[in-house]
């Protein structure tokens, strides 16, 4: 392999000749050999940076402080990153130390080479279109770095969104195809009163649904940016006038609501809105946590358990139990919750650590919000496509339970009363006697009455009857 040589503050090094990144790239490989988590790994927050960086190139440009020749190289640099090409060449760990520094010489390397590529000159020759003069120009990476996170959590909110619509749409159609399917309703995992297997579904797709909202806030707020900080929030080393017409580039490329901040001060070190982010996250973690856990009980057995769904069948579930199959889908759904709330808990405890004017946690909290989202995406689909789509109704072992529920007595509570109604259950519960056949017995109501009442129409929804108790 050819290579060439470049040098910064602590000295000389090789870089592979085919490689469009630089010396401080070289130098983040070197120094972060962390995890499998690779700047390459997230298209969209490597989108994110060349966003930002086409973004200060516009406005740099716009007030003389690049050339034409250099503008456009630049440009399409950014453009070609943002149509997917030169990914491979963000190779860097995302966890690493000096608050992303190392990122945004990536991108700023990479950039900056393939201009030069693009301008007739050849990687590393910096005189023509330098990685800190002329990309970085206007910049620092306290605030191209936030700013490249917001925008690509942005874009990958987006997306996550189309996936979590689609199981939320699952759950509903679940909902529909269930709605006449009466079942026993459960607290505590104990007897409640009858409900239909439609309205679990239903719930289910609700209480998802109910997040977006929240989701949207969450992603609105990475729409506010610090761009023109620099460093500290000063704005020192960027012209005049260059933050609002940073601002301007960022909406007209990305034609998204991009705002900057109203103290960049403030901005430069505060890292809530990936908390906000974060957190939106972990609530629809945690609901999808315990719709997993439902569908596990609900589908249990199935012989021993309540089994009142089918969950589809996806592999043999034991290595030595011949015939029994697992859960898995709703398993490893449990398990991504469980990350996602994990990696939340890092962000948060991240964002605590933000020292005077900046917080160098910044990466750990971006590979954390960007995991989640990429995990949660791929288990929305996992989950839709391999568990909820294929689901059952078991309709015989749904009636069964109401049929030997001591439960439906509660339907009966508005008509025979409180007192009559726990007489009926603490028999039904020392002599093996249905509900329905004590109240006949003791001729507390008649038959017809009694098959009123207990009709699946009236015991899911509030009702008036006018049935009155014999006694």
């Amino acid at each position: 392999m050819n290579y060439r040589t470049e040098s910064d503050l602590i000295g000389e090094l090789q870089i592979p000749g085919t490689a469009l990144y630089g010396v401080q790239t070289q130098r983040g490989i070197e120094n972060f050999p962390i995890s499998n988590f690779h700047l390459s790994d997230y298209p969209d927050f490597v989108n994110g940076l060349a966003y930002t960086k086409l973004g200060a190139a516009m406005a740099n440009h716009a007030l003389g402080l690049l050339s034409d020749a250099q503008y456009q190289a630049i440009a399409t640099a950014c453009r070609e990153i943002l149509a997917g090409q030169h990914h491979e060449h963000f190779p860097v760990d995302m966890i690493q130390g000096g608050a992303g520094t190392t990122t945004n010489m990536n991108a700023n390397e990479v950039i900056a080479n393939r201009a030069l590529q693009l301008m007739g000159h050849q990687p590393g020759e910096y005189q023509y279109c330098s990685p800190n003069d002329h990309v970085n120009g206007s910049q620092s990476t306290n605030d191209a770095y936030p700013t490249a996170i917001h925008l690509g959590l942005y874009a990958t909110w987006k997306t996550y969104m189309e996936h979590y619509q689609q199981l939320i749409d699952a759950f509903q159609r679940k909902a529909d195809e269930f709605k006449n399917v009466l079942k026993m309703g459960r607290t505590q995992l104990e007897d409640a009163v009858p409900m239909t297997l439609g309205q679990t579904f239903g719930a289910f797709a609700q209480i998802l649904r109910e997040e977006i909202p929240h989701l949207q806030l969450a992603a609105d707020e990475l729409l506010t940016v610090n761009m023109g900080a620099t460093a500290v929030g000063t704005g020192i080393c960027s012209e005049p006038g260059y933050a609002a017409k940073c601002i301007e580039a960022l909406r007209e490329i990305t034609g998204w609501d991009v705002r900057l901040a109203p103290d960049l001060v403030a901005a430069t070190s505060d890292t809530s809105s990936m908390v906000g982010y974060s957190q939106a996250l972990r609530r629809i973690a945690t609901k999808l946590n315990k719709i997993c856990n439902d569908l596990r009980l609900l589908g249990s057995g199935p012989k021993c358990g309540l089994h009142e769904i089918d969950l589809p069948a996806r592999q043999p579930g034991s290595s030595i139990m011949p015939g029994k199959v697992n859960p898995v889908i709703p398993e490893v759904m449990n398990q991504i919750c469980y990350k996602v709330i994990g990696n939340d808990l890092c962000v948060a405890m991240s964002n605590e650590a933000a020292q005077m004017e900046l917080n160098a946690m910044e990466p750990v909290m971006a590979q954390c919000c960007f995991e989640s989202s990429e995990i949660m995406m791929n288990g929305f689909d996992v989950l839709r496509k391999y568990c909820i789509d294929g689901i059952k109704a078991n309709e015989e072992n749904c009636r069964n339970y109401i049929r030997g529920s001591i439960g439906i007595v509660t339907a009966l509570n508005p008509v025979i009363g409180y007192k009559n109604s726990t007489k009926i259950a603490k028999e039904a519960m020392q002599t093996g006697k249905s509900v329905y056949d004590l109240v006949l017995e003791h001729d507390i109501l008649s038959q017809q009455d009694l098959d009123t009442i207990l009709s699946p129409e009236n015991m899911i929804r509030p009702v008036k009857l006018g049935i009155k108790a014999k006694k």
